[in-house]
């Protein structure tokens, strides 16, 4: 099929689609004058050819049985029997709508990966004029994927080998960073859609390594969630390609946005970091970045948040504290970002205790060298000590 001939495609299919939907909602009572309807009954006749739709044929095929039969016993009023018989045909019709619009949801996510994956592998032997139409494709695919995991989606997947064609296309210098972009965005979607399935392959490829060098809010974006996601074994690889001495050169971004990615990616991989990617951290002297960001205008400490609630009863100081500290933060990203830190090292899951404890002392010694007054140096050490467990 020609492009536009698979774009009137899909458009009918999701018509139809929408038409299965009004059946399952109301099958005794549906509009059998609609055209969306109409357009339903008729599809085999439309589509039969199409070897990929026997099966949708075959289900509308039944349901024009079903439907001419509950039509019929309409007719006749006042038995149980034909009341019994209504009922009975009614849900049927609604398992052979649920039946129909599986499959045609699954001809419509064959048909968009397949275009996909051929406006990809354009791009690789032709100019940038593909890549409006790349980015949209893109972002659909990402929204499908974004609404649950589907065993036939995930088939498709696998026989499409889309998460290599994706996993080129951002590791792709020659197009646009939007549509790199795009693939990082897609790609996390993939990962998320069936974690067990495609952790193997960000592990094993340069997706990690690609999105550490773009810097980008968009890559930083998609780093921190695979992080949350697959956690420490996600880790050892940014370590492993040295990417965290990159990460932390992020936090010195002119962009604000990019610098407060960087500040959450810095404490995933403080919670699910081992020893190796910690200590590369504060090897890049982390701790005196974090103490000149918490230090500047948007920074601050929350240790004194919730003290003025004198007279209130402990759990609503909590909830009044935590409701505090959420606004303050919101207007001051780094506020007490150095305690933030060790937190997650201590309450993290990378780090045996014994480390923790080492890596607690020697966060200390770096406030008190980074710290340019004793006071201020006091402060950021109480707030460590004070938002770490006994």
């Amino acid at each position: 099929m020609e492009d536009e001939e698979e774009t009137q495609v899909l458009q009918v299919l999701k018509a139809l689609k929408q038409a299965s939907q009004q059946l399952q909602t109301n099958p005794s009572e549906f509009d059998s004058s609609s055209s969306a309807i109409k357009a339903l009954l008729e599809v085999d006749s439309e589509f039969g050819s199409d070897p990929n739709l026997s099966n949708l044929s075959h289900h509308i095929s039944d349901l024009k049985t079903l439907i001419s039969s509950l039509q019929k016993s309409k007719l006749k009023h006042g038995t149980i029997k034909s009341f019994l018989t209504r009922q009975v045909k009614t849900h049927k019709i609604t398992r052979v709508a649920e039946s129909i619009e599986l499959e045609i949801q699954a001809w419509i996510d064959r048909e968009s990966i397949t275009n996909l994956t051929m406006q990809i592998r354009s791009l690789e032997s032709s100019s940038s004029s593909y890549e409006e139409e790349v980015v949209e494709k893109l972002g659909l695919f990402h929204d499908r994927l974004s609404q649950g995991f589907n065993i036939n989606l995930q088939d498709l997947l696998l026989k499409s080998n889309i998460f290599s064609e994706l996993e080129f296309l951002l590791c792709n210098s020659n197009v646009s960073q939007i549509v790199r972009e795009k693939a990082g965005y897609a790609l996390k979607e993939v990962v998320l859609f069936n974690k067990d399935v495609f952790v193997g392959q960000v592990l094993m490829g340069e997706m990690i390594k690609a999105l550490v060098s773009m810097g980008s809010l968009c890559s930083l974006e998609v780093l921190t969630s695979l992080i949350k996601a697959i956690r420490s074994p996600l880790v050892d690889v940014i370590e492993s390609v040295h990417g965290v001495s990159k990460l932390i050169t992020y936090l010195n971004s002119g962009d604000l946005a990019i610098r407060v990615m960087a500040m959450d990616c810095v404490l995933e991989i403080g919670y699910f970091g081992r020893k190796e990617a910690v200590e590369a951290m504060l090897n890049c002297g982390l701790i005196k970045k974090l103490v000149e960001l918490q230090r500047s205008e948007l920074g601050g400490d929350l240790i004194d948040l919730g003290k003025a609630h004198h007279n209130i009863e402990e759990q609503d100081v909590e909830k009044k504290r935590g409701y505090g500290e959420k606004r303050y933060l919101e207007r001051h990203p780094f506020a007490s970002c150095v305690a933030r830190f060790a937190v997650q090292l201590e309450v993290g899951e990378g780090l045996r205790q014994r480390e923790k404890r080492g890596f607690k002392q020697e966060i200390l010694k770096n406030i008190r060298e980074a710290c340019d007054t004793d006071a201020e140096a006091a402060t950021i050490v109480a707030e460590v000590l004070w938002g770490s467990s006994p």
